[in-house]
């Protein structure tokens, strides 16, 4: 015990006391050791050494050097376009001379550097501006053309395209530029470049088109004042009329111009319109008299006669909303009900579901009144009661009604007086939400001898409600009845008639693979391939076969592929058929050996468009179409008129050689020769 104590004291570092806690007398500052570093000049590095070339094959070495580090650094990381920029920079020209580069080598480069970022606006003036300098003039105009065609937004490229043209003297062709640009609809500084172009060269009649002469047909809406409708565009457009002498120009401008901005008074002051409500909505009624004195005057200047009614109408409601707020306790209960009472009191003459809805609303509010305004619980329940009388079930009837009226008796904790609604309305008036509501409050009581017998009455009721037989099942499948599970399946199945038979069966099937039974699921998949050969349920069988992972489970999936090609070769449906044969190569990809992914391959049909006569709705002949068509090597073999065609197309192509050959006999002679 001595002993390890001993050496726990032995592992306790010592720690290292500061004697002299005093400064130093001689302080050393952060500034004194740049000062010191900047003296030494610790981190220059010293200049490279001066390499003087004397003959080509040194200059061929360099030049070898420095384009391998070019190229290294583009390799490292091809994405950063400065490593680009530098090679072009530095090959340019040669070094130690003031010859250019190759121009087949330099635009390699360029294209290099484009399939890497084409939208790096600054390769594209590079590469255009190398190709101008080399005056490859041609080569400067491809580049532009493909610049403005990648990034038609991007201005400069079009500013540098028309310079170059004009400066090379096209000024065709820098028109035809520009009416390209024209078309993006750019901003309003490439119209007056546009504009000052055709000034240059005298041509005002064009630069009048593109202000916006109306005559012109060819541009309609792609002219300056209709692209950039501002005040101050139209303004140009007048002063530049005025400034060559068309005064009459000038006036029918301003005209359209009134004519143009006479729809932006009008949603001018449909703006006025709704700032005024949205304030009168928000300010506290008090600061509004002088905002709605205002708003008063706007709308008998300028509005209509329903928007005049419309704001005496608010006036009118702020009255009485003031009123309401002053005395919020300033209404008689007797009062509201007589006033529903009179209300209710008028019955719809017509005894048409389309005519009540609006009125069954009444009553609804009416017991919503008695029941969370006026507290009383009995007087609701009369309410809904007289309402339930009053509606004429045996021809139509709303469920809305029964539920809420089941929902109250819920919310008073009167369980058997729901269940007595409810019960009364699948009696009286059955209905597939009646039916639902009814069964999920059972359920949520776990009283599951009821949600049975209301199943039963539903499917008396309804019984072609394939969700209402998975739900069923699936409820005794819950409960641990399997037999009961799949005697309902049965059932529903047997049914001669069901909204959506594909669900049920599909329900079924996938009840019997969860209980693992095997060759009940497959008795299913035979007994639904009777009443239907769909592809889907062929390719769902085989997948099922497949996913039973025993030896014999390719066998009898490649089985049920064989059995479903036969079946189908009659089937009109060659699209159903083609999605089985891929469906059977993708398995034999996976699964199969050479020859059976082979044999599959022979089974796949041949793509030909066909043409086919249109009629008309009135018989009349529409013209002929084309469509697609697939012709399966199966049935290819069982026509001999497929084989008669194909053997005359291989006797007309041997016709056309032999033709060929006798008219021009040289031409086999040199071939032969070559």
């Amino acid at each position: 015990m001595a002993a390890s104590t001993a050496a726990g004291k032995q592992r306790i570092p010592k720690v290292a006391k500061v004697k002299n806690k005093a400064p130093a007398e001689v302080q050393i500052t952060a500034e004194q050791l740049l000062r010191e570093a900047k003296e030494r000049e610790l981190e220059l590095l010293p200049p490279p050494p001066q390499q003087k070339i004397t003959d080509e094959e040194e200059l061929n070495d360099y030049k070898l050097r420095k384009r391998k580090t070019f190229e290294d650094n583009i390799r490292k990381n091809r994405t950063v376009i400065s490593n680009w920029i530098k090679y072009f920079s530095n090959f340019t020209y040669f070094p130690f001379t003031s010859l250019p580069m190759l121009p087949y080598r330099a635009r390699s480069i360029y294209e290099r550097a484009l399939d890497v970022d084409y939208r790096n606006i600054t390769l594209w003036l590079k590469y255009a501006e190398m190709e101008m300098k080399n005056r490859q003039v041609n080569h400067a105009r491809n580049i532009w053309d493909r610049a403005i065609t990648t990034l038609p937004r991007v201005n400069q490229f079009w500013y540098k395209y028309t310079y170059m043209e004009e400066m090379l003297g096209n000024i065709a062709g820098g028109r035809q530029v520009f009416e390209r640009w024209m078309e993006w609809q750019p901003e309003e500084q490439a119209w007056h470049s546009y504009i000052n172009f055709e000034l240059r060269y005298k041509e005002v009649d064009r630069a009048r088109y593109f202000y916006g002469y109306p005559g012109w047909h060819f541009l309609n809406s792609s002219v300056l004042v209709l692209v950039h409708p501002d005040v101050k565009n139209w303004i140009k457009y007048a002063r530049f009329e005025e400034k060559h002498g068309y005064f009459a120009h000038a006036r029918k401008v301003y005209e359209r111009a009134v004519e143009f901005f006479g729809d932006d008074l009008k949603k001018i002051r449909k703006k006025v319109r709704v700032i005024y409500k949205y304030a009168l909505d928000r300010i506290s009624k008090q600061e509004a008299q002088e905002l709605f004195k205002n708003y008063t005057i706007f709308e008998k200047k300028f509005g209509d006669r329903r928007g005049i009614e419309d704001i005496i109408v608010s006036k009118r409601r702020f009255q009485y909303e003031e009123e309401v707020k002053a005395n919020p306790h300033n209404y008689d209960p007797n009062t509201v009900r007589e006033v529903y009472e009179r209300a209710i009191a008028n019955v719809p003459p017509i005894q048409e579901k389309r005519h009540w809805k609006r009125y069954i609303y009444l009553w609804i509010n009416y017991a919503l009144y008695e029941e969370l305004e006026a507290k009383d619980p009995e007087r609701t329940r009369q309410v809904y009661q007289a309402c339930l009388k009053l509606i004429p079930h045996k021809k139509f009837t709303f469920a809305k009604i029964w539920l809420l009226y089941a929902q109250f008796e819920i919310r008073q904790k009167n369980l058997p007086f729901a269940r007595r609604a409810l019960g009364t309305s699948i009696g009286k008036c059955p209905k597939n939400k009646l039916f639902k509501v009814y069964i999920e409050l059972e359920l949520q009581l776990r009283e599951f001898d009821r949600c049975r017998k209301l199943y039963e009455k539903f499917l008396e009721f309804a019984p072609e409600n394939c969700t209402s037989w998975i739900k069923f099942a699936e409820l005794e499948t819950i409960l641990g009845d399997i037999e009961r599970a799949r005697a309902i399946y049965e059932l529903a199945i047997s049914q001669p008639r069901l909204d959506m038979p594909e669900v049920l069966w599909k329900s079924y099937i996938d009840f019997e693979i969860e209980q693992e039974e095997s060759e009940k699921t497959r008795s299913l998949y035979r007994r639904l391939l009777q009443r239907t050969q769909h592809v889907k349920v062929w390719i769902s069988f085989a997948q099922f076969e497949l996913s039973a992972g025993n030896e014999e489970s390719l066998t009898k999936c490649r089985q049920i592929y064989e059995e479903a090609n036969k079946t189908m070769r009659n089937c009109e449906e060659k699209e159903e058929r083609l999605m089985l044969l891929e469906s059977w190569r993708n398995f034999e990809d996976e699964f199969g050996t050479e020859p059976q992914k082979e044999r599959v391959d022979k089974l796949m049909p041949e793509k030909v468009k066909k043409r086919r006569k249109v009629q008309a709705e009135d018989g009349s002949d529409a013209g002929w179409e084309e469509y697609y068509d697939y012709i399966f090597p199966e049935d290819a073999a069982n026509q001999p008129n497929l084989k008669l065609l194909a053997m005359a197309k291989l006797w007309k192509k041997q016709q056309q050689e032999k033709d060929a050959a006798e008219q021009d006999p040289d031409k086999d002679v040199d071939e032969s020769e070559s």
